[in-house]
């Protein structure tokens, strides 16, 4: 999507907005942490000005024989929706989601956030609008 495109997308009404980034070159040690996957799921969402419907939950996978070596997954649910962090510490990968019905979230502040906390060489980032047809009235 071009941004010309996306702008017009975030000028349109629109349900929410789902943010991805796909971390590489992570700090292993970090990337190993549950206490920073924890931190970053609880803390995350107040600073985005949302509200944490529960504690973050997260579990260590201890992964497969295959692309998997294994990592910690965590997860929020938030009265918006949610965020989810997946790490590969062995491979300094990291996968997360952030999805919100709110509008105007901050995509280069919620990049810069985990490229810190898991000290990420390099970042890919995919922006979604979502429900650009959702209803404006209860049935």
């Amino acid at each position: 999507m071009t941004e010309v495109s996306m702008e017009k997308d975030l000028n349109t009404p629109h349900f929410g907005e789902h943010f991805m980034l796909d971390g590489y070159g992570g700090d292993e040690k970090s990337l190993d942490d549950r206490e920073i996957v924890f931190h970053c799921l609880n803390e995350l969402p107040e600073k985005l000005g949302m509200h944490k419907l529960s504690e973050p939950l997260v579990y260590f996978a201890s992964g497969n024989d295959g692309k998997d070596p294994g990592g910690w997954s965590g997860f929020v649910v938030i009265e918006e929706s949610h965020i989810s962090i997946h790490t590969f510490p062995k491979r300094g990968f990291v996968s997360i989601d952030a999805y919100t019905c709110q509008n105007g979230m901050d995509s280069v502040f919620v990049e810069k956030y985990f490229t810190d906390a898991f000290a990420l060489k390099d970042a890919e980032t995919n922006f979604v609008v979502r429900g650009k047809r959702y209803p404006e009235k209860n049935i």
